[in-house]
Order: C-alpha cells, then sequence, then structure tokens
C-alpha cells in the first residue's frame, strides 16, 4: 500500500494541463479588421461591378419620325467616361489591398501599411465620389432633360439604355458608402493600437 503512494521525485500528482487565454482587446482588434475585410470585399463588387455596367452600355433606335438608327454608348458622354474610369482605379486598388487587409488580421504590429491604406482608402472615397457626382447630373438631364437649355430627356428613346446607366449609379454609391466605412473602420483600428 505504501508504495503506490509513494510519488516518484520529478511526477505530478495532478495532469498537466495548459491554460489559454483570451486578450478581449485582441479579439476585438481582429474582428474590427475583419470587417474591414469584408467591407472591402463587397466594395469590390461594387465599383467593379459599375464600371462593367457603365462601361458595357449602348442602344441604338430607329427613330420613326425620321426614319434615322439612333445609337447611344456610355462613351459618347465624358461624365460617363470618367465614372468607369474612377471606378474601374478603385475596384483595381481595392483588390490589390485585399492581400494586405488579410496580412493586417493576422499581424497587429503593422502600423505604416494601415496608414498608408487609409490614405489612399480616403483619395479613393474622393475618386468614386467625384465619379458618381459627375455620372449623376448626366443620368438626371438624361432623365429629366433641361427646358431652359432646350435639351429634351432622351430616356424616352433610350429606356434602357437609362435604366442601366441608372442601376451602376446605385451600385457606385453603394461603393461609395462602403469605401465610407472603409476609411472609418480603418481609422478605429489605427486609434486601438
Amino acid at each position: 500500500m505504501e508504495e503506490a503512494k509513494h510519488i516518484e521525485a520529478g511526477e505530478t500528482s495532478t495532469p498537466s494541463t495548459k491554460v489559454i487565454t483570451i486578450e478581449p482587446k485582441l479579439v476585438i482588434s481582429k474582428g474590427i479588421l475583419s470587417l474591414g475585410f469584408v467591407l472591402r470585399l463587397f466594395a469590390v463588387f461594387g465599383t467593379i461591378g459599375s464600371a462593367l455596367a457603365m462601361g458595357t452600355t449602348h442602344e441604338s433606335v430607329v427613330s420613326l419620325t425620321q426614319l434615322v438608327l439612333l445609337k447611344v454608348k456610355y462613351s459618347d458622354l465624358p461624365t460617363l467616361m470618367f465614372f468607369v474610369v474612377a471606378n474601374a482605379v478603385a475596384g483595381g486598388y481595392l483588390v490589390l489591398s485585399l492581400p494586405l487587409s488579410i496580412y493586417h488580421i493576422f499581424s497587429s504590429k503593422v502600423q505604416t501599411s494601415k496608414i498608408i491604406l487609409l490614405v489612399i482608402d480616403t483619395v479613393m472615397v474622393a475618386l468614386v465620389s467625384a465619379g458618381a457626382s459627375a455620372a449623376t447630373s448626366t443620368v438626371y438631364l438624361a432623365h429629366e432633360g433641361n427646358a431652359t437649355a432646350n435639351w429634351p430627356p432622351i430616356c424616352q428613346q433610350f429606356d434602357g439604355f437609362c435604366e442601366r446607366i441608372s442601376g451602376s449609379l446605385i451600385g457606385s454609391f453603394g461603393a461609395l458608402i462602403l469605401l465610407m466605412l472603409i476609411v472609418v473602420n480603418s481609422a478605429i483600428s489605427l486609434s486601438r493600437h
């Protein structure tokens, strides 16, 4: 009996267990960075989708009064061309920033690249905002015309064209909201470190 109770040197009477501690601050920081990645991913779809929708927009209609084939495409209007370029540049940047965003989730020590992303994200907000605003004026004129300038609305003849450019504009404004949220998210992430 005495032999069973005797513990040899170097052994412990209780099994060893590892204690894993989770720091709430680290979990919140990783959550904020993960949210930034998801927002960035959705903004990619908004910007590139809007650029593709606008860039492939064209319509041809036969005018019955003049027996002429009327054509309209996005490249006829410089503001719509700027819209496509602005959204394509922002979408390309967002695609390139996705791997860096993933890297930030796993490496919390990197601050310089977070600051650079925040600055470029802010520039992309301005670029997409300028492109969407310029296109909005053209889309408004296409739908409503301008009686003072004697510009009739073209959406009466080119309804498919107008529906497509309006949808593209909605997608771009959605991406703009996401970009603004990305900037706020990045600022919060930087302030928590």
